[in-house]
């Protein structure tokens, strides 16, 4: 499931016309960008859902082959992260699924870090394991910390704790989360919060460097972090 329904306030002027997740990065879309990563680690199926100039993004990911790309149409009305997850389940299948953002990215090491997430996944003690990223990993991050990690992978909220770290915009869930829920406007930390009561949300650091692009002024540091990470590779 990949999030790009978003309005992208404060990527304007640039989204005055185009949708943020069709924002370029060194030569590709945020949204490709995330396409890519669920490609690499051989996903066949992405719903991408759309609300904010939706016709751009269906004509630009109808030229993809992988993976195979399937609309979930909110432009009737805008149902924020958990919302837009609820309203795709019936094209989501009953195995658990990725989480993305479209509007962050990462770059990998050797082990593709949605592989990594795959691998750490344990369906009969999580709900829900997210991506993490710490604040060194982070290009473009201007707030604070979101979880604390405890040793046995279990999350607790960090309440701005400088030693606990950011959900980097990937996650799997777990299809029975959402059984019960609407299809209205809701956000998705409600479902964090539930299994954290519950002891199933659970999260995995990961590797390399994670980029988050908010605002036009995002855009040349997250350029120069790709370009470093491609230098070091070389």
């Amino acid at each position: 499931m990949v999030l790009a329904a978003g309005l992208g306030k404060r990527m304007r002027p640039i989204t005055d016309t185009m949708p943020k997740p069709l924002v370029s990065i060194a030569g590709k879309t945020l949204l490709d960008w995330g396409l890519d990563s669920l490609a690499a680690v051989s996903v066949k199926e992405a719903v991408v859902n759309v609300h904010y100039l939706p016709d751009q993004i269906i004509a630009h990911v109808k030229c993809r082959a992988q993976p195979q790309i399937i609309i979930s149409d909110e432009r009737d009305v805008l149902l924020d992260s958990a919302g837009g997850i609820v309203k795709a389940r019936p094209l989501l299948g009953n195995d658990p699924f990725y989480i993305l953002n479209a509007d962050t990215f990462w770059i990998d090491r050797s082990v593709p870090n949605l592989e990594r997430l795959a691998l750490a996944w344990r369906p009969d003690s999580m709900d829900i394991l997210l991506m993490l990223a710490s604040l060194d990993q982070a290009t473009g991050h201007s707030g604070g910390t979101d979880f604390l990690l405890g040793k046995n992978g279990r999350l607790q909220r960090a309440k701005g704790d400088p030693a606990g770290l950011i959900y980097a915009g990937a996650a799997i869930a777990s299809p029975k989360l959402f059984a019960d829920a609407e299809a209205v406007p809701h956000s998705l930390n409600a479902y964090f919060d539930r299994a954290i009561e519950q002891g199933r949300l659970f999260g995995l650091q990961m590797e390399g460097s994670w980029i988050t692009v908010g605002t036009p002024d995002a855009i040349a540091p997250a350029e120069a972090a790709v370009a470093r990470a491609a230098g070091h590779r070389a």
